[in-house]
């Protein structure tokens, strides 16, 4: 009779060791079947979380920070298993990282070896310390090519008599360290970047809008991210974005004053072609890999960004590719066949 009751009592554990077993592999599954919630807040079911892979790096140009860390923010609520992380830049790249961003081309032999997913684009403005007395003529009048080059430029003028005088104080702030803003800056109007005159400053662009605002006559060039604040779409506080001549007919008129708010910028450049857009630099942002040693979760981030990443671009300042633009097919290729 003892061996009766000890019988049935472990069968009654055994079913219910196989029930909640049952329970906690069914709680698991669905602890791993994760929602997408993209930008708007909108909620998209039944995406599933990867196995967890080995830490992502991402370095590069830090004006696209703001943008790539929340880019990193939505994805790692889709795949908590995943990490993403930004390892700053300073005077040169880390040590070791897995996805690189810049905002130039870069030279034809580092191509050779990586993969590369263009984003958006960044557009380059002349801005100037709003106290300044440059703000108070040029912020009204605006520039044209020639003077952009003059103030700007070394050597421009070998007939003097072309010169546009320049009747107010000014200080020119531009980087020390090769990099996209400046060389897309310089590029644009025929020059290099060792060609811009001015006081050379150590460190970022951001540095750049931090010595002008430090100098009430400063004076210097800008991508749109950091012109205007991404939280309000309101020009940077105590700059000002100095008006040019958009449709390169050497004067300006009431039209090519768009410069209140991020949107109205973003909006004016995207309804024009390029060859509609004069004075203003414009070019691509842009993701890298290396083929031979990507790593799959850095490859998966990659996907999802080029997936999600564009309803973004405006929040943060950033241009999307024109439409039509074909600039990514060979890394949909690699996505292919590295997945």
């Amino acid at each position: 009779m003892k061996h009766h009751h000890l019988y049935k009592y472990f069968r009654i554990s055994t079913v219910l060791i196989f029930l909640i077993s049952g329970l906690l592999i069914r709680s698991t599954a669905q602890d791993n079947t994760l929602a997408w919630k993209n930008t708007d807040g909108a909620i998209t079911a039944g995406k599933t979380a990867p196995l967890k892979g080995q830490v992502v790096k991402i370095t590069g140009v830090r004006f696209a920070y703001p943008l790539v860390q929340h880019w990193i923010d939505v994805y790692n609520q889709t795949y908590p298993a995943e990490q993403v992380i930004i390892e700053s830049r300073s005077s040169n790249d880390p040590a070791s990282y897995d996805i690189l961003i810049e905002a130039y081309e870069l030279s034809q032999v580092i191509q050779q070896d990586r993969e590369f997913l263009y984003l958006g684009r960044y557009a380059v403005l002349p801005i100037a310390n709003q106290r300044s007395a440059f703000a108070g003529k040029y912020g009204v009048e605006g520039l044209n090519a020639g003077q952009i080059k003059q103030i700007f430029f070394h050597d421009n003028f070998v007939d003097r008599r072309d010169e546009n005088k320049i009747k107010v104080t000014y200080s020119v702030y531009t980087r020390l360290q090769k990099a996209g803003v400046p060389i897309t800056f310089a590029t644009y109007f025929g020059y290099q970047q060792k060609d811009i005159q001015g006081k050379t400053i150590a460190g970022s662009d951001e540095h750049l809008v931090k010595a002008l605002l430090r100098d009430s006559n400063g004076i210097s060039y800008a991508p749109l991210p950091l012109a205007f604040r991404p939280e309000t779409g309101t020009v940077e506080k105590g700059i000002i974005i100095i008006p040019v001549d958009l449709d390169g007919n050497g004067k300006l008129n009431r039209s090519e004053y768009f410069y209140t708010n991020l949107s109205s910028v973003l909006q004016r450049l995207e309804s024009l072609s390029a060859a509609q857009i004069h004075n203003i630099p414009l070019a691509y942002l842009h993701f890298s890999i290396n083929k031979a040693t990507a790593s799959k979760s850095a490859v998966r981030f990659l996907k999802w960004v080029s997936e999600y990443g564009e309803t973004d671009l405006h929040r943060y300042g950033f241009l999307k590719i024109e439409p039509g633009k074909k600039l990514n097919e060979e890394f949909e290729k690699f996505l292919e066949s590295s997945l």
